[in-house]
């Protein structure tokens, strides 16, 4: 499948969900996957379907450094378990979108290069918007049951590693120490919360040009 048709068939499930609040998208996968760029290109899909897209990662809603390496800066626990402020995500982000909420939103709190308080200006969401946030471990159960569509970017470890590796010159080797907290903590993810079995559709995004696209059956048969 080619990759524009594969965002136009994603953007026209998420679009036709019958919500009288905006829709929350999560885009998971692990490092590497390719999830902000996904959440990106799904941006020009729904602005043609006519839907205002609020776009967010996971990366706005950091731990202080502290929290993040209390278990130590190489442990993959303190990786999946202390990298993120998953009550700030909820209170400022996802529950105001979502039923009851105010659609009163930021789409940060915390700026983990300078290891800060960083709230991004207040704004209200129309009831038809489309929420796009990317990140990872974003179907854990803190938040599983928040998201109202659950997308899993796909790729292998190595492909993975190779692309942060492209990205920002860390090694390629999976296997390397400097790798290690993430590839670890990765694994403890996937053991504890099975992501891709929480998902709407697995996006196999090993293939940039033509991903494949595996669909629950709760949404479509294929």
């Amino acid at each position: 499948m080619k990759r524009s048709d594969a965002l136009t068939e994603i953007a026209s499930v998420i679009a036709e969900i019958p919500l009288p609040h905006p829709i929350r998208v999560a885009v998971d996968g692990r490092d590497g996957a390719g999830k902000t760029a996904l959440a990106n290109d799904l941006v020009k899909p729904f602005r043609s379907l006519g839907r205002e897209v609020i776009r967010a990662s996971v990366d706005g809603f950091h731990n202080p450094r502290e929290i993040r390496y209390q278990k130590g800066s190489t442990s993959p626990e303190g990786f999946f378990r202390d990298s993120y402020n998953y009550d700030a995500l909820r209170d400022l982000l996802i529950e105001p979108l979502g039923p009851g909420g105010s659609r009163n939103y930021r789409t940060t709190a915390f700026d983990w290069r300078t290891d800060s308080p960083s709230f991004s200006p207040l704004k209200q969401a129309p009831e038809n918007a489309i929420l796009l946030f990317d990140g990872i471990f974003l179907l854990r159960p803190e938040l599983i049951d928040l998201w109202d569509f659950k997308i899993f970017t796909d790729v292998t470890v190595e492909v993975g590693v190779a692309r942060c590796a492209d990205r920002d010159g860390s090694s390629a080797d999976p296997t390397a120490q400097a790798n290690q907290r993430y590839v670890e903590g990765q694994k403890l993810y996937f053991v504890e919360c099975d992501p891709k079995s929480r998902a709407h559709v697995v996006f196999d995004n090993n293939d940039w040009q033509h991903p494949v696209l595996d669909w629950d059956s709760s949404i479509r048969n294929t």
